[in-house]
């Protein structure tokens, strides 16, 4: 994957993340588009996957990946309401994880959520440790 990929995936991971009561997450509808699903019913395996591996971890599945309803619009300017998931950067870690590794958008997914999770991890860690880290 050449530099320029790499940095546009890396745009559109971080503009697709939201922040919903405190917690960072992603919507399984744009997340879909992200790893190249054509196809939702193809991407709701990958979910559920996913989810099995959560509740495999002893995590609460409701937790990372809560189902919620969202309105698109519609031809004609009218609207209508659809499913999606809200998702955790862990959901979408196990996601990616669970997804076709063949693609080149699940590879970077990959590594994307592997590192953003441990980032998150060594900022709640910080405050504990009383080391201080400059650049």
């Amino acid at each position: 994957m050449k530099s320029d990929e790499i940095n546009n995936l890396f745009s559109q991971f971080e503009a697709a993340a939201s922040e919903l009561e405190g917690v960072e997450c992603w919507s399984a509808r744009e997340l879909q588009s992200l790893l190249g699903y054509s196809k939702w019913e193809n991407f709701e395996k990958v979910i559920q996957k996913a989810k099995d591996s959560c509740n495999n971890a002893g995590e609460e599945v409701v937790y990372h990946f809560p189902d919620v309803r969202k309105t698109i619009p519609m031809p004609k300017g009218a609207e209508k309401e659809i499913d999606d998931i809200l998702l955790t950067r862990y959901a979408c870690y196990l996601i990616a994880q669970n997804g076709d590794s063949r693609k080149e958008e699940i590879a970077f997914a990959q590594n994307y959520f592997a590192v953003q999770t441990r980032r998150a991890s060594w900022i709640r860690e910080m405050p504990n440790s009383g080391a201080l880290i400059t650049t």
